[in-house]
């Protein structure tokens, strides 16, 4: 009976997981075939499946939710709202920084992600001889996230 243990809050999982954005583009995934195929491949990254703790916070609300009650080496897809995903984007977050303050000499050139002197990376919008406007919402705020997730294993099912 094995394969009848079910995700409850607490167990330790491994999943492999693709997200998309609902036009379609893949941002990330656990599987080395598909970031090959998808045109996303960093050979930096170690393609393996992902390891958390189910319902304890570390990630984000929709995969917590939707992996509770699967069955190892079930297969499903969910649609993660903003709200339980990365948040709205916030208008607030975007900002006019002075060149100075970001210790840069040159002007970020827009669209170039960059570390702020805080260590923060953030996307450039524009940028001139002295600003630099920039964003500090994260990379998928404000959008509805398509998780392909398999339930890999229970580490520690009971």
């Amino acid at each position: 009976m094995e394969n009848s243990r079910t995700v409850k809050k607490g167990d330790y999982l491994l999943i492999d997981y693709t997200g998309k954005l609902e036009n379609g583009t893949v941002f990330d995934t656990t599987l080395k075939e598909k970031a090959l195929e998808t045109g996303i491949y960093d050979e930096e990254k170690k393609y393996s499946p992902f390891f958390f703790r189910a319902d304890a916070g570390q990630v984000i609300k929709g995969i917590d939710a939707g992996v509770l009650g699967m069955r190892e080496g079930e297969e499903k897809i969910l649609k993660i709202a903003p709200g339980e995903a990365y948040g709205e984007y916030k208008n607030y977050l975007v900002q006019k920084v002075p060149l100075s303050r970001l210790e840069l000499k040159e002007p970020p050139e827009a669209g170039k992600k960059i570390i702020t002197p805080g260590g923060s990376e953030v996307k450039v919008l524009d940028s001139t001889e002295t600003y630099a406007t920039l964003d500090f919402n994260q990379e998928l705020a404000g959008k509805t996230l398509i998780l392909e997730i398999k339930l890999v294993t229970i580490v520690n099912g009971s």
